[in-house]
């Protein structure tokens, strides 16, 4: 979602020359994993996570495309050295789901065990998606202590828990012990995590630290402008804001 503004093979050195250390991809696949490969290393960036193509996880009846799209990412984060997937739940309503979802996961961790990936579940909100099957991180736990695997976890989204849940420190510390990935965002609107939106992210990223939280917090945002131009909230952690 940043550094739109050119293709996807260039958006590595622009991230890299303002100061990210590392970077994830919801959909790598229009290149080939050499390609992405080849892009975190020569731009010196750490492969964080990538999204299974396929959004199907719970949709019973799909578990072959699951397994297929499963097995693409593990393909691309082996060429990339990345350690996590995002497992997409889908948009389903079916009384199977929450079976089929946890089925599909199991088999997953095994084939995923081999690269040390872990597998992540990330609740989305109803308002942009209606109708997704996962959307809170109760549901999430629920679903994690399920599959019963250890290197199943909740990929933390800040802006979609604020417009489903709120209570974000409480609910941040509570689930410390299976949150893998934190993703940020400005509430409303989905662009920059300043200071004209309604959730604190200097506060957050404090408690965040104080509990501490050792693994990454990605931006997915939509910039309002030019990705350089909106980075003036992060130069308090390392990140060159420019004025492009």
């Amino acid at each position: 979602m940043m550094f739109g503004e050119v293709e996807m093979l260039k958006r590595f050195e622009l991230a890299a020359g303002v100061g990210f250390r590392g970077a994830e991809i919801q959909h790598p696949y229009e290149q080939t994993s050499a390609e992405i490969g080849q892009a975190f290393r020569d731009n010196g960036l750490e492969s964080v996570l990538f999204n299974v193509p396929t959004a199907v996880g719970a949709l019973p009846g799909q578990e072959a495309d699951f397994e297929a799209g499963f097995t693409r990412a593990l393909e691309y984060a082996e060429a990339a050295g990345c350690g996590q997937v995002h497992c997409l739940a889908g948009t389903t309503d079916d009384s199977r789901a929450e079976a089929t979802f946890v089925s599909n996961l199991r088999r997953a961790s095994a084939a995923a065990r081999p690269q040390g990936v872990r597998l992540l579940l990330e609740p989305l909100n109803t308002r942009d998606n209606p109708g997704y099957f996962l959307t809170r991180s109760t549901q999430a736990r629920r679903i994690i202590d399920l599959v019963g695997e250890d290197n199943v976890f909740l990929q933390y989204d800040i802006y979609h828990m604020q417009i489903m849940e709120g209570h974000l420190a409480e609910t941040l510390k509570a689930n410390l012990d299976i949150i893998s990935h934190i993703q940020i965002a400005g509430v409303p609107g989905r662009h920059e995590p300043d200071d004209t939106q309604e959730v604190n992210y200097p506060y957050l990223f404090d408690l965040l630290d104080d509990v501490g939280y050792d693994r990454w917090v990605a931006c997915e945002y939509r910039p309002r402008g030019t990705t350089l131009a909106g980075l003036g909230w992060a130069r308090r952690y390392g990140i060159v804001a420019g004025k492009g």
